[in-house]
């Protein structure tokens, strides 16, 4: 990994119905933070569309795409010309019946460097995932590239510490979190705050508890439900911390936005040496972690 990184992510409306109306948004996007010299650009949550979760439907698998396919495709060809490291999410079709909510890690070279297929996949009102996304199969392995060892993971993934955790047993160098997440029209102001501030001091915790910078990267706008007048007011809030967790970069929740911060892999491993977390765990005493509850 290099000694400073220059990282980003892309705040981005993708409720267009036309796929590459929104590639296209997140292309000129990439650009833009390449013209900065950025090492890395992170893309939200299945951005090529609107959020299908929201309604079960099973003509919605005609989206899905196998890897690789032409976004890929083309995303290897702008990581190539640009020299960056692009982080993206799609719906992949793996196989007849099989699909999963993957990202793909594109290096500077315009090689796949790697997949991370989202492991926690929810199942509650207006997120149903289930029925559209099989739990990958791919574990929690960070994907190795020029600029370092990342550590993939999705949305849902966010809430469960084990997951940051073993990414950084596995010598992770950053986290990172593609998401799609956002309010319910009908959810009162006091909860809306509630639930952002729960959404960012879980994963300010995970850098704190991992000594990792993360990068949440998540959708803005309002999208409805097909067929209803409810629907999801997604709220942005994207950010870039460092690894006690401080904000580098943070997005309002309203606003496209490109963040934009400066990692120093010299000071990471200063905090590591300061809170040696990984030294003092007493991992002879975690066996009941593998199991769902103690009785």
């Amino acid at each position: 990994m290099q000694k400073k990184l220059i990282v980003s992510a892309v705040q981005q409306p993708c409720g267009d119905d036309n796929p590459h109306v929104n590639l296209d948004f997140s292309i000129a996007k990439i650009r833009e933070v390449a013209a900065k010299n950025a090492d890395l650009v992170v893309l939200s949550e299945l951005h090529l569309g609107k959020y299908f979760c929201q309604t079960e439907d099973h003509t919605v698998f005609d989206l899905a795409q196998p890897i690789p396919c032409e976004t890929t495709d083309i995303l290897s060809e702008l990581a190539k010309e640009l020299s960056i490291v692009i982080v993206s999410t799609l719906f992949e079709r793996r196989a007849a019946g099989l699909y999963h909510n993957t990202a793909v890690v594109f290096d500077k070279d315009g090689s796949i460097a790697g997949k991370y297929r989202k492991m926690h996949i929810p199942d509650d009102p207006a997120f149903y995932e289930k029925y559209y996304f099989t739990p990958g199969d791919l574990g929690f392995t960070p994907i190795e590239t020029s600029i370092g060892k990342l550590g993939v993971l999705i949305c849902w993934d966010q809430w469960y510490p084990e997951a940051a955790r073993l990414m950084a047993l596995a010598g992770a160098d950053i986290l990172i979190y593609p998401t799609a997440i956002g309010w319910d029209k009908n959810d009162t102001k006091e909860e809306q705050a509630r639930q952002l501030d729960a959404w960012i001091t879980v994963q300010r915790g995970h850098a704190v508890a991992n000594g990792l910078p993360v990068i949440s990267c998540n959708r803005i706008g309002f999208e409805t439900a097909p067929n209803s007048e409810n629907g999801i007011d997604f709220w942005g809030n994207s950010f870039i911390t460092g690894a006690q967790g401080e904000f580098l970069a943070h997005a309002n929740s309203t606003d496209t936005q490109v963040l934009i911060a400066e990692i120093d892999k010299k000071q990471n491993e200063t905090v590591r040496r300061i809170w040696p977390f990984l030294r003092d765990r007493r991992v002879d005493a975690f066996s009941d972690l593998t199991k769902r509850f103690i009785d």
